[in-house]
C-alpha cells in the first residue's frame, strides 16, 4: 500500500481534494446554513435600513459629526467650508449612517479646491435618544475621499 502511495502522489491529491470537497458540501455548508437562518445575527432596533437616500435629524446629525470629525482632523492652515446638506444620506439600519458630501478646502486664499467625501458613522447608544445630540456618542468608522489634502 506504501509504495503505491508513493508512486501514485496525484491519486492521493484527488482522493483527498474529493474528500475535502464532500465534507465542505455535506458537512460545514448545512451549518452555515443553519446559522444564517437563525436570529443570532439579527439586531433588532428602531433605526431601520434604507436603499434610498433619506434625510432625517438623525441624518443631520451624523452629517454635522462627519464635519467636525474632518475639521479636527485638518491642518491649522487649512480653512474648510462646510455646505448646509449632504449630497446623499443613507441608513444601514441600527444607527448607523453613510454621508456623501463635499468640502472646499484652502490653503491658499487665491485657490480653493473642492472635495467629495464619503462618511460612514455610527450612533453608539442604539434606541436611547437621550444622547444623540453628544459628539462623544457617535464614531466615525471610515472616511474616503479626502487623503490627498
Amino acid at each position: 500500500m506504501k509504495t503505491f502511495l508513493k508512486k501514485h502522489p496525484a491519486f492521493v491529491l484527488i482522493i483527498g481534494l474529493c474528500a475535502l470537497f464532500f465534507t465542505q458540501q455535506k458537512v460545514v455548508m448545512p451549518l452555515v446554513y443553519e446559522v444564517i437562518k437563525s436570529d443570532l445575527f439579527l439586531v433588532d432596533s428602531n433605526d431601520k435600513a434604507s436603499q434610498l437616500p433619506i434625510s432625517t435629524h438623525l441624518t443631520e446629525l451624523a452629517f454635522n459629526n462627519c464635519n467636525q470629525y474632518i475639521k479636527s482632523k485638518l491642518a491649522s492652515n487649512i480653512t474648510v467650508t462646510f455646505p448646509g446638506k449632504p449630497i446623499n444620506a443613507w441608513s444601514l439600519g441600527n444607527y448607523q449612517y453613510v454621508i456623501n458630501a463635499e468640502i472646499t478646502t484652502s490653503s491658499d486664499p487665491t485657490k480653493t479646491n473642492t472635495h467629495k467625501y464619503a462618511c460612514r458613522i455610527t450612533y453608539k447608544n442604539g434606541d436611547d435618544q437621550e444622547g444623540v445630540e453628544d459628539l462623544k456618542n457617535w464614531t466615525v468608522d471610515g472616511l474616503s475621499g479626502l487623503e490627498n489634502i
